[in-house]
């Protein structure tokens, strides 16, 4: 196991450390199955970052347990026409340190972001119609955009806003060390071990309701079995992801208890496109590299889709806790195309559409896939290899951790890669966006997609419909923005996950759609 290093305290943190511990039932530890990368809000797009960042700060507009908007930094927000937007802080909002929030922390947010070193997938995408923004007073200001952004809220659910006070020249390492992690959330950051896990203080400053817990910890235990034993012997008091294998065990245990919730979070698997030089995991079956990637071809990504059984990894792999899919949202959600059903599994007619794209004899690749992110993540691209084998395409696996995988596709090393995607706006619009939109980081679209799959014609309607203000017609368009990259196999969905955490019996938690654990939706049980 890899030697982790303690973060530098910030002062404040280490009076935190001296003052005396409170008691057992005010502290909750929490298991995590994938890491906590970083501190730093706007480094990475990842769901164990952007689920710690709940405590430490806060969004303009926040997400309930099930998706639905809600107040958070701004208690209203109004357009002005189609291109402004006129927002209200809370009154008497504070940072950390006691400091007032203001418009100009707001404006020092949106002109971070796009400037974040070395990041791996930022959040350009949700601030890239912002122009500028005006101060009208100390708690009001306006969101000047380029162009009409309805959904401008919707994308403000995904952006932390940070002070400009303590921001200002700091990096990543900054805000992981505690010196820059000052927040306005209910939370503040006590220590983070990179690997290891992140502590918390509550803030008394806080101006919502008040949490329960005094302390919490967040450990990362990538082993499925270990965090489960690590519940089982009172070591935590909550994990995510229990093994789908164990949760009819868990279930019954009279100690425990287990919850669970349809997630916004879509599996699938991604193919390299528009590289200049020969794809490094794509060759012929002699191993000579092809001129011209067979991904370039329609007909071959449409024969790897539906080579694939998807109903069978989801009751074999799965273990019934993901459905099958061919689209990257629930049913019931907005913009859900009905259109699009889950593809038949049909190796025959792959067979066919590969010889048709000049493959009769197949080919030889890579599939790259981590192997402690998501539930049965190896596993599942382990089946996927084996179903594309048996119509001639040789799949091979390189599994590999969470750090490593994320580390390396973002350098764009992989031809294939298993992916996960959490659409925590509840719409289409946000993978749209940021995993199938043309990268292009003057604009801040596509800041995800490290396939680099491009379709003009699709970014084009994406614009269309994400500066539609009817809802209804908004909803039209995205359905068919749906409907095109399913036609054109942008990315090739397996499955949706459910939701599942496993608790003592003494807590009570609600579950959350966009799968973040929340300390603040952590209870004494009744």
């Amino acid at each position: 196991m890899p030697r982790t290093t303690a973060r530098r305290l910030a002062p404040w943190a280490l009076l935190a450390l001296a003052a005396p511990l409170p008691a057992q039932a005010q502290h909750l530890t929490a298991a995590m199955a994938a890491p906590i990368t970083s501190i730093d809000p706007h480094f990475y797009n990842a769901a164990p970052n952007n689920g710690l960042a709940l405590h430490v700060f806060e969004r303009l507009v926040e997400r309930t347990p099930t998706a639905q908007l809600t107040p958070g930094l701004a208690v209203s927000w109004t357009p002005i026409g189609e291109a402004m937007w006129e927002l209200k802080l809370r009154p008497g909002a504070t940072w950390h340190d006691g400091s007032p929030v203001t418009p100009d922390d707001i404006a020092f947010t949106f002109a971070r972001i796009p400037n974040v070193p070395n990041s791996p997938g930022g959040f350009s995408g949700m601030i890239r119609g912002v122009s500028r923004v005006e101060t009208i007073d100390a708690t009001t200001f306006r969101i000047h955009t380029s162009r009409p952004t309805p959904n401008l809220p919707i994308d403000m659910v995904s952006i932390n806003i940070v002070s400009r006070k303590h921001g200002q020249g700091a990096a990543t390492e900054d805000y992981n060390s505690g010196k820059a992690a000052i927040g306005t959330g209910p939370y503040r950051m006590v220590r983070y071990t990179n690997g290891d896990r992140t502590e918390l203080a509550r803030y008394e400053g806080w101006q919502g309701e008040k949490p329960h817990w005094e302390r919490v910890t967040f450990r990362f235990i990538p082993n499925p079995g270990a965090r489960v034993a690590a519940l089982l012997a009172g070591d935590v008091d909550m994990i995510d992801v229990p093994p789908a294998a164990d949760i009819p065990r868990l279930k019954s245990d009279p100690k425990l208890s287990v919850v669970s919730i349809q997630g916004l979070r879509t599996i699938y698997i991604g193919l390299q496109r528009g590289r200049a030089t020969p794809e490094p995991f794509v060759t012929d079956n002699a191993g000579k590299p092809f001129e011209k990637s067979p991904f370039e071809d329609v007909r071959v990504r449409r024969a790897l889709s539906i080579a694939i059984n998807r109903q069978a990894i989801a009751e074999r792999v799965m273990s019934g806790t993901a459905d099958p899919t061919g689209q990257w949202l629930p049913p019931g959600t907005y913009s859900y195309a009905p259109g699009v059903k889950v593809p038949a599994y049909a190796p025959e007619e792959a067979r066919k559409l590969l010889a048709e794209a000049g493959f009769p004899q197949g080919f030889k690749l890579t599939l790259h896939t981590p192997n402690d992110r998501y539930p049965n993540d190896s596993q599942t691209a382990q089946a996927v290899a084996q179903m594309w084998t048996r119509i001639g395409v040789q799949t091979a696996i390189e599994a590999l951790p969470w750090n490593t995988y994320s580390a390396r596709g973002a350098r764009l090393e992989y031809s294939a890669a298993l992916g996960g995607w959490g659409s925590n706006t509840a719409e289409a619009g946000y993978l749209l966006i940021n995993i199938i939109g043309t990268h292009d980081p003057a604009t801040g679209r596509g800041a995800s997609n490290q396939r680099r799959y491009s379709n003009p014609a699709m970014d084009a309607l994406t614009d269309r419909a994400l500066s539609t203000f009817d809802p209804a017609e908004r909803e039209r368009l995205l359905v068919q923005a749906v409907e095109m990259a399913t036609n054109d196999v942008a990315i090739i969905p397996l499955h949706q996950l459910v939701n599942f955490w496993a608790t003592r019996k003494s807590i009570a938690y609600t579950p959350r759609m966009d799968e973040r654990t929340v300390a603040m939706n952590a209870r004494p049980a009744p």
